[in-house]
């Protein structure tokens, strides 16, 4: 049996998330259906972070295992049976029991948000629009709070499949990728479904002076979900970077 590793990209907006979902187009599902049309059997894809409905990758992982042989250039041949919306940039044959899951050290996401008024037609669907106050400096302390072990039950829905909710976060921070994009990126050994949205939604209200930033670091000591902000809206998100 042979692992072969996929890194792929994809536009999120026309997918119900990474997960195989019945009745519903996900990205999991395109790549396994053409999977199973190269290779004439159904394969499983496990992959570094499940992403939700409208999230995108810039630079998502998967693995799969098998015992066919693959077209001579496996990569070539997924981009020319899947959508235009997926991209398969390299598709390599790595060591037995690799997985693109387990073996993830981190997971790195951006968040993108658009200032101003009105909202460019270019960034419809790729970030969210903000149009209201923004206190860069206490955002950016919120940031650097982030750094460390925490415990994140406050950023993930209540009824979360998650027994133990202590995530690090090695990396948290707000820049600048033009005169109207702000973006925040956070780096984590692992991540909770919707947290670095919630994480966003939180911030937002920190930004707009709805909560403080003192009140924004006791939500990191274990406080219940319905204590910290709206999640973000989906459109914003990418996972940008994968760390093995």
């Amino acid at each position: 049996m042979t692992t072969y590793r996929l890194d792929l990209a994809y536009d999120g907006t026309g997918f119900s998330g990474w997960a195989l979902q019945p009745g519903r187009r996900t990205v999991q599902g395109e790549l396994e259906a053409a999977l199973q049309q190269l290779f004439g059997e159904r394969i499983g894809l496990t992959v570094a972070g499940r992403t939700d409905a409208g999230v995108h990758a810039l630079a998502q992982v998967a693995s799969f295992a098998t015992f066919r042989e693959p077209p001579d250039d496996l990569a070539y041949s997924l981009n020319a049976v899947t959508g235009p919306d997926v991209a398969i940039a390299s598709a390599t044959e790595v060591g037995d029991g690799f997985n693109a899951r387990r073996d993830a050290r981190s997971r790195r996401y951006r968040y993108r948000l658009e200032m101003g008024w009105p909202p460019s037609p270019f960034e419809r669907g790729r970030a969210l629009n903000w149009r209201h106050r923004f206190d860069r400096p206490a955002v950016e302390e919120c940031a650097a709070a982030l750094v460390g072990v925490h415990d994140f039950t406050a950023f993930t829905p209540t009824d979360s499949e998650h027994s133990q909710f202590e995530r690090r976060v090695v990396a948290a921070e707000w820049s600048e990728e033009s005169e109207r994009i702000l973006r925040f990126e956070i780096e984590a050994d692992a991540f909770m479904r919707s947290m670095v949205r919630s994480i966003v939604g939180t911030l937002l209200e920190v930004a707009s002076g709805r909560r403080s930033v003192e009140g924004f670091r006791e939500l990191l000591r274990g406080a219940a979900r319905s204590e910290a902000g709206d999640t973000a809206a989906a459109r914003g998100l990418y996972l940008i970077a994968v760390d093995y």
